[in-house]
């Protein structure tokens, strides 16, 4: 049931034609680098661990909306 000659011949000129022979090296890898990220996010037990590695809170936003709030403190009105 797998493809055969005739149709990997009969895809490659519809593609050919679709989007020229300058792009589908461009096609080709872009689909690789997709597929290697798509690998790497199912990726086991390394991604876990680094993940978990990371302190909570140590997001630089957080000071910013701290002196935010601390600004618009009642005591700070004139």
């Amino acid at each position: 049931m797998g493809l055969k000659l005739p149709e990997i011949l009969l895809i490659f000129a519809a593609l050919l034609l679709l989007f020229g022979g300058s792009r589908l090296p461009q096609l080709g890898s872009s689909l690789g680098s997709a597929l290697r990220n798509f690998k790497r996010g199912f990726s086991s037990d390394e991604d876990k661990d680094d993940a978990s590695d990371k302190k909570p809170g140590t997001l630089s936003a957080s000071t910013t909306v701290d002196k935010d709030v601390a600004a618009k403190s009642p005591s700070h009105n004139a």
